[in-house]
């Protein structure tokens, strides 16, 4: 981050001082709420947790290299003490990056925004040094977290904005204000908190909502083919941006196809030219994730060669996201089990079938693994069913539901649908799957795992890849 002497966040967070014996000392780590992460010069952010209190380990982050700790009461070494760490965060995070005039874009939407923020971070960096989040740091620890990573020279600020109640944007807008905000869609994420889509449009919208006018700059990136987000127009003083496939959208795709792998090729057309590419990135949705990411890098001045080459390299840096790996023994793994909704299951299953495409020429299967999806409310039963019932309309070979009792809604839905026999089965648990993936699988077939990041399907994938490392493949 930017160096800033102890005296100077003080006045900043509006703290006190405690056991600081000089206030010149200067932080010039990196900001941290994990006391392992602990650098020489970092300021270490005290949080008490459920199961966790960071004040316990202040005197190990200071003996770690730390400048200070920030927290809410003294703790014996140097420290800042505020009222509420939280908002001390947010407040150091909103100064810092006033100091350095980088651009701060801001993305959110129900699905897709952790992709789509790895791709606008790859067109960004080539066109001038860039921070964006590790992951999916999108809350009011998160985020702060990430804007306090920028330097001097940091010409571009990526933000990745989540909620999950009316009002939540809007308090993550405020911390660090954007210039450009992108909408991508509105789903079906964390219904059951907001309780409906209409509701979820109203906290999405919080975000154009925040921008400047158009005389001052601002930007509103909108989706033109997603009614609830299109609709955005009219909440913005800023200047709208469509992308899109649709005939008005002002960045769209045309000629879109799927390659017997699974990768989409399309032509790209901005207002100043269009060219043809293919993505490294697995399934159709990442066109809609593409087109937002070329709307904001053409934005900033990235002419459309720039940006058509920067997408046909760009890869998933974010784990359990679509991380595709072939094994030893011609089986391909899909970790996409860091979360799930079901927008993103639907993809996901569609990006699967595209992916099987060529293995089923040579005999080889479809398997979904899948989990529950949390926080629907009401509509998780018709959801898990929904989604059990489209496997079976895509034509996956075998479904396996995993876990309790939205797995057996998952099941249910693909028996209804037709899936009889052997086709879908519902396991207990990650291991239940494992043992019998392991008994059933064989070369050419293809396994995508997917759940709720609580449900922790992630350990599906690795046991069967560390399977292949160990040569404990069953080789059928």
């Amino acid at each position: 981050m930017i160096t800033l002497s102890l005296a100077e966040i003080a006045t900043i967070v509006g703290g006190q001082s405690h056991d600081i014996p000089d206030p010149a000392v200067q932080v010039t780590g990196p900001v941290v709420i994990d006391s392992r992460q602990v650098a020489a010069g970092s300021l270490f952010a005290a949080f008490a947790g459920e199961n966790v209190d960071g004040h316990d380990y202040a005197r190990k982050a200071v003996e770690a290299g730390a400048a200070a700790v920030l927290a809410v009461r003294p703790v014996g070494v140097p420290a800042i003490v505020v009222e509420d760490v939280v908002q001390a965060l947010g407040a150091l995070a909103r100064a810092v990056v006033e100091r350095t005039g980088a651009t701060t874009v801001a993305l959110t939407g129900s699905s897709g925004k952790t992709s789509t923020k790895d791709l606008i971070a790859q067109l960004l960096r080539r066109a001038g040094p860039t921070v964006w989040p590790e992951g999916n740091l999108n809350n009011e620890i998160g985020l702060p977290l990430t804007a306090l990573r920028v330097a001097d020279d940091t010409r571009f600020l990526v933000l990745e904005m989540g909620a999950r109640y009316i009002g939540d944007i809007r308090y993550l807008t405020g911390l660090v204000p954007p210039r450009i905000g992108l909408v991508l869609n509105v789903g079906t994420a964390h219904i059951g908190e907001f309780g409906g889509r209409e509701q979820i449009a109203q906290a999405k919208g919080e975000m154009v909502e925040s921008l400047p006018s158009a005389e001052d700059g601002g930007v509103a990136v909108l989706n033109a083919d997603d009614p609830l987000v299109r609709a955005m127009t009219t909440r913005t003083r800023a200047r709208v941006v469509l992308f899109g496939e649709s005939d008005e959208a002002d960045v769209r795709a045309e000629n879109v196809h799927v390659d017997p792998l699974g990768r989409p090729s399309f032509r790209l057309r901005t207002p100043t030219g269009c060219r043809d590419l293919t993505l490294r990135l697995y399934g159709e949705h990442h066109v809609s994730n593409a087109l937002a990411a070329t709307a904001v890098a053409h934005e900033l001045g990235m002419s459309v060669d720039e940006i058509a080459l920067a997408l046909s390299e760009a890869e998933t840096l974010s784990r359990w996201r679509m991380e595709v790996t072939e094994r030893a023994d011609g089986v391909t793994i899909v970790n996409d089990a860091y979360n799930a909704n079901p927008d993103s299951m639907r993809a996901a299953l569609r990006a699967l079938v595209a992916m099987g495409g060529a293995a089923r020429e040579t005999g080889g299967r479809t398997w979904a693994v899948l989990g529950p999806m949390a926080e629907l409310g009401d509509e998780a039963l018709a959801e898990h069913d929904a989604v059990g019932r489209l496997a079976v309309r895509l034509n996956v070979s075998k479904l396996v539901a995993v876990g309790g009792m939205e797995a057996s809604w998952l099941r249910l839905g693909a028996y209804n649908e037709g899936s009889w026999g052997e086709e879908s089965v519902h396991v207990s648990d990650a291991q239940a799957a494992v043992d019998l993936l392991r008994s059933e699988l064989r070369s050419g077939d293809v396994v995508l795992v997917k759940a709720s990041r609580s449900a922790g399907l992630e350990r599906v994938a690795q046991a069967l890849l560390q399977d292949a490392v160990e040569g404990e493949v069953s080789g059928r």
